[in-house]
């Protein structure tokens, strides 16, 4: 996943809501957002290569996330990122334990959110030291947490204004479908080609073997309801299908 926007306890109703958008090769096997058959408790989507998952919620309220670090030439790690996440959700550790205990040298460059209902922690094995975040709005890309990239200031910025706007989801959605792409001066420089920087410059990614696989708008409010809305796409952005799987307390 190549872009995550928090928002953590910055809504009085909504402790936390995710706007998200997955970035991966098209060739790479997927399941679409579901409950997970082994833990029907858990929300999320499946990568049917490493057994993993990108993103997912379980109807406690814990919650996972993860992006790679961009970081071409680098050895691979020899776990898949996508367990970290599988892990957490599967487990009964709080954040905090959680976390802590991960060895960042068995991964590949990591970005991780890791959230108990109770507090929101962050980690990379790129970016210093474990830390639990305090309530705001931030922002993941293929960086460290809130990287000045210039889509991740815009999508943070419009997911501030659309924050106002809930239980109305479709700003949210507005913000994940931008496929405007940076102008060459402010694109950052993360080791890739010209081409490359200027195609993942974009909030929504579009090509014909790699791009934009899922968006997804995620929240849990005061009363413990938990959602999770994902749209997936194909080659160049094409539409695929659209799935809401919602709880009631």
């Amino acid at each position: 996943m190549c872009l995550i926007v928090v928002g953590w306890h910055a809504h009085s109703d909504y402790p936390l809501v995710v706007a998200a958008n997955r970035d991966e090769f098209y060739a790479r096997p997927t399941a679409a957002a579901g409950r997970w058959p082994e833990a029907p408790q858990i929300i999320g989507g499946i990568d049917l290569e490493a057994g993993g998952t990108w993103l997912g919620i379980a109807e406690s309220g814990r919650f996972a996330a993860v992006t790679n670090v961009r970081e071409p030439g680098m050895a691979k790690g020899r776990l898949s990122r996508g367990a970290l996440t599988r892990d957490f959700l599967l487990s009964e550790n709080c954040a905090s334990d959680a976390i802590n205990a991960i060895d960042g040298s068995a991964y590949s460059g990591f970005n991780l959110l890791l959230g108990d209902g109770e507090t929101l922690h962050y980690r990379s094995n790129r970016d210093g030291e474990p830390r639990a975040l305090p309530p705001g709005i931030y922002g993941l890309s293929n960086h460290r947490l809130d990287s000045p990239w210039p889509k991740l200031l815009k999508a943070r910025q419009r997911f501030a204004h659309a924050l106002k706007n809930l239980p109305d989801e479709s700003e949210f959605f507005a913000i994940l479908a931008d496929d405007e792409i940076v102008a060459d001066h402010e694109l950052p420089n993360t080791g890739v080609s010209l081409e490359w920087e200027r195609l993942l410059s974009a909030v929504f990614v579009r090509s014909e073997s790699y791009g934009t696989r899922a968006s997804t708008l995620l929240w849990r409010n005061t009363q413990g309801e938990v959602s999770l809305h994902e749209r997936s796409f194909g080659p160049n952005g094409r539409p695929l299908q659209s799935s809401l799987i919602s709880t009631a307390v």
